[in-house]
């Protein structure tokens, strides 16, 4: 007899979180100074991500930041119109939640069968770590939008009580979260109500399910693999328990350590003083299929430049370089790979 059992393993997870009183250290003022270069001045999509993801209620992110966080790690991350506060800040209120989590408690041996049976993680404090960074990614994912919110605050209890954090949870596949942020994109949009509510549009709703069905159909994906016939997936932490429902409680913990963070935590370089550069434009004689795109699409993409386009009739190469040192060595790179480049003009 099989030890799946997702309702039995979301109340270990509630279980495990229920019993827990977060603690959390008093935090201290820290500035963070992140290196931002601008993508897309008005948040379409590139080449690059419309070949990954090519639906038209997907959005793009503007600039692209790195810094190092309070801890000395390296961070990439994109943002928008509410700048690089959100990022920086999601950043640290998970870098404080992981922290306040408490040492990990080992499971019966019942318990232990059914999560290792159900889920890929199967420590619960190690699910509720998870479960704060794709909060995290929700929040500065859906921060890429233009919306009436121009405070980070404001945004992010907005996103709370409109249970767009539990849309996540049940519409998306978690991998395509992974793989969007990473390209600084998100496949939706969203829309107000009549109440002034936001939510995701229909068309939104329908893109991400036959993305995640697909995901799921074409996968090998241990914790559905024995779902019965015809049954959808639902989170974990969205599942009905003899506790208060555990997502809820999760996200609300972690807007409310946001909240709080963002008097804590300057950004170095204001968002005012962020930068597109200008486009450069250049020709590839000698470039004359997909696989000639592919090649130089790649090298660009390699050193940070994400939003080229690559016109094969008339051999030219538009992109935008944060730097003349960076345009230099993709155009050296290029030229290893045997191709010519002319600077147009």
């Amino acid at each position: 007899m099989t030890d799946y059992n997702r309702a039995a393993a979301a109340q270990i997870l509630a279980d495990a979180f229920t019993a827990w009183t977060p603690v959390l250290d008093q935090p201290t003022p820290w500035t963070a100074t992140p290196e931002i270069t601008g993508l897309s001045p008005d948040g379409s999509l590139t080449t690059v991500q419309r070949a990954y993801l090519d639906t038209p209620v997907a959005t793009s992110a503007t600039h692209r930041l790195t810094w190092h966080d309070s801890t000395g790690v390296l961070n990439v991350a994109h943002c928008s119109a509410l700048g690089p506060i959100v990022p920086v800040v999601a950043r640290e209120t998970t870098l404080a939640l992981r922290k306040a989590l408490p040492a990990a408690t080992p499971l019966n041996p019942h318990d232990r069968r059914v999560m290792t049976a159900t889920t890929t993680d199967v420590d619960p404090r190690e699910i509720l770590a998870i479960g704060f960074e794709t909060t995290a990614r929700a929040l500065v994912q859906h921060a890429y939008l233009a919306t009436p919110y121009d405070e980070p605050a404001a945004f992010a209890t907005t996103l709370r009580d409109a249970g767009i954090f539990q849309v996540v949870a049940n519409t998306w596949y978690w991998g395509l979260q992974s793989s969007t942020f990473r390209r600084g994109m998100i496949p939706i949009a969203l829309e107000r109500t009549a109440t002034g509510a936001l939510r995701y549009t229909a068309e939104s709703t329908t893109v991400l399910r036959a993305l995640k069905a697909e995901a799921i159909a074409t996968a090998d994906l241990p914790q559905y693999a024995d779902l019965p016939t015809g049954e959808t997936p639902r989170c974990l932490a969205n599942m009905t328990t003899t506790h208060p429902a555990l997502l809820p409680g999760l996200v609300g913990l972690f807007v409310d350590t946001f909240v709080t963070l963002l008097d804590t935590v300057t950004v170095g370089q204001e968002p005012t003083t962020m930068t597109v550069p200008d486009d450069v434009v250049f020709e590839v004689p000698d470039m004359t299929c997909s696989h000639c795109t592919n090649t130089i699409t790649g090298v660009l993409q390699t050193h940070g430049v994400t939003g080229s386009t690559i016109d094969l009739d008339t051999k030219r190469v538009t992109a935008a370089f944060p730097t003349p040192e960076v345009q230099e060595t993709c155009f050296a790179a290029i030229r290893d790979h045997g191709y010519t480049v002319v600077p147009a003009g």
